[in-house]
C-alpha cells in the first residue's frame, strides 16, 4: 500500500511528529510506501531514509522559498511556534488551509496513496476529506484539548469524525473522552497505543562524566533526575523545580533537555529557587536524549495534562523508573512496572517519589524496565493493527 501521512505539526518537537515517523519507519520495514507531508520553518528538517518528506513551510528565523509569513499554528505551544490556532486570523487560517491543500493534491498525482493517515481531529485532516480516498484519522490529545477552548473549530471537528473512515486513540483514555464528545461516531474508534521506536531508545552502558562533558558539565554528581519534553505550563516543570529545592543536594543533579515558551520563566525560577544543580540543555537529538535517558536515575514527568506520555515510555526502555502523573495512558506503564505515579500538582508527593528512588527506598531493576517496554511497547508490536485498519478503510472504495 501507499499511504500519505499528514500532520499539523513537525516530526521533531512534538509527540504526534515522533509518532509519525515512528510509524512510517515501521511501515516501510512491512513493504509500505509513506509520503509525510507536515509544517517545518527551518531548512534543517529530518531525514528519514527512503521515505518521502513533502514539508509546508512558514516563517520562523530563517527566509525559505515558498514559506507562509507567519508560523505554523499550534493547540499547545510547540518549541519552534507559539502562534495558536485560536489566535490566527481569518486570512492566516484560509492560507494555512490553501498552503495543505496545495501539498496534498500534488501528492495525490504525484504519490498517489491507497489511504491517507491523518494527525489529529483537525483543520487538516478536514482538508483530506475533500478527496475520493479514505482517510483515518489518529486523536492524539492535544485536539480534544483545542475542543475545549476554540468552539469556533467545532464544526471542522465534527465533519471530520462524521466523514473518516476510522478513529484512532493513542490511549484508552483518550478512547473515553472522544466516544463522550463525538457520540454519533463511536462505533469508529479503536484504540491503537502509542508505540516506542526500539532502535533508537534502548539500554546501553554510558559514562555517566563522558555523557555530562558533552554538555560543558564537568562536576561529579552521584545521582541524576532528568526532565524531557516541551517547556510548557501543562508539563509542570515548574512543579519539578519547586520539588528539586527539597531534594536537591551537592550530589544530585537535575537536567531539563527541551524548549518551549516557559523556558525563560523557568530560567528565573531556577534562580529564585537559588537551585545549584539544575541545568536547562535545551532541545537534543534522541541519539543524545537516550544517553541522558541512560545515565539518570529517574526521569520526571509532572505533566497537568497528557494524552499518552510517550517520554516516560523512552525512559523506561532505556532502564530508568518515572515518576509521573496519573494522567493519560502513564498509569498502565508506570504504575508498578515503570516507576511510581503522584497526584498532579502535589509537589510534596513528586519530591517524596523521586527522593525514594534516588535514596534506594524503592528499587527498579533497569534491564527488567527495559524489557518489559520492549515487550509490550514497541512500535512493531502495533503497527500489524494499523495496517489491518488501513486494509478495512478500503473496503468499498
Amino acid at each position: 500500500m501507499k499511504i500519505l501521512l499528514i500532520n499539523h505539526f513537525p516530526l521533531q518537537g512534538s509527540g504526534s511528529g515522533v509518532y509519525v515517523a515512528n510509524i512510517a519507519k515501521s511501515l516501510k520495514k512491512r513493504g509500505h510506501e509513506t509520503c509525510i507531508i507536515s509544517p517545518e520553518n527551518t531548512s534543517y528538517f529530518s531525514d528519514l531514509k527512503g521515505i518521502k518528506l513533502h514539508p509546508v513551510f512558514f516563517k520562523y528565523k530563517e527566509e525559505i522559498e515558498g514559506q507562509l509569513d507567519f508560523n505554523f499554528g499550534c493547540i499547545d505551544p510547540h518549541p519552534r511556534s507559539s502562534l495558536l490556532f485560536g489566535d490566527m486570523t481569518d486570512l492566516q487560517l484560509q492560507q494555512y488551509r490553501d498552503a495543505f491543500r496545495k501539498a496534498i493534491e500534488e501528492e495525490i498525482l504525484e504519490f498517489k496513496p491507497d489511504v491517507i493517515h491523518a494527525q489529529h481531529i483537525w483543520i487538516i485532516s478536514n482538508v483530506a476529506l475533500d478527496y475520493n480516498i479514505p482517510v483515518v484519522i489518529t486523536c492524539h490529545g492535544s485536539d480534544l484539548m483545542g475542543y475545549e477552548v476554540w468552539p469556533k473549530f467545532h464544526k471542522i471537528m465534527y465533519e471530520v469524525t462524521d466523514r473518516c473512515k476510522r478513529i484512532i486513540a493513542i490511549s484508552n483514555n483518550s478512547k473515553q473522552i472522544i466516544n463522550s464528545i463525538f457520540k454519533e461516531n463511536n462505533e469508529k474508534v479503536v484504540t491503537i497505543l502509542n508505540g516506542y521506536d526500539e532502535k533508537i531508545f534502548y539500554k546501553e552502558d554510558y559514562s555517566k562524566e563522558e555523557v555530562l562533558k558533552e554538555f560543558q558539565i564537568f562536576k561529579k554528581y552521584d545521582k541524576i533526575v532528568c526532565f524531557a519534553g516541551r517547556l510548557a505550563k501543562n508539563k509542570g516543570v515548574d512543579l519539578l523545580l519547586q520539588s528539586a529545592k527539597n531534594y536537591e543536594k551537592e550530589n544530585i543533579l537535575t537536567l531539563i533537555v527541551g524548549d518551549g515558551e516557559e523556558l525563560n520563566n523557568l530560567k528565573k525560577m531556577a534562580e529564585g529557587l537559588e537551585l545549584k544543580n539544575v541545568v536547562f540543555l535545551g532541545n537534543q537529538n534522541h541519539d543524545t536524549l537516550r544517553k541522558i535517558y541512560n545515565i539518570s536515575d529517574v526521569c520526571a514527568v509532572p505533566s497537568r495534562k497528557e494524552a499518552f506520555g510517550l517520554v516516560a515510555l523512552e525512559a523506561i526502555a532505556c532502564g530508568t523508573p518515572v515518576v509521573a502523573t496519573n494522567k493519560g495512558e502513564l498509569p498502565n506503564f508506570v504504575n508498578n512496572k515503570g516507576g511510581i505515579l503522584i497526584k498532579e500538582e502535589d509537589t510534596l508527593e513528586l519530591e517524596n517519589a523521586i527522593s525514594k528512588i534516588l535514596n534506594d527506598e524503592v528499587k527498579f531493576d533497569s534491564k527488567y524496565l527495559a524489557e518489559y517496554a520492549k515487550n509490550n511497547y514497541r512500535q512493531d508490536l502495533f503497527i500489524d493493527k494499523l495496517i489491518e485498519i488501513y486494509k478495512e478503510s478500503l473496503v468499498g472504495e
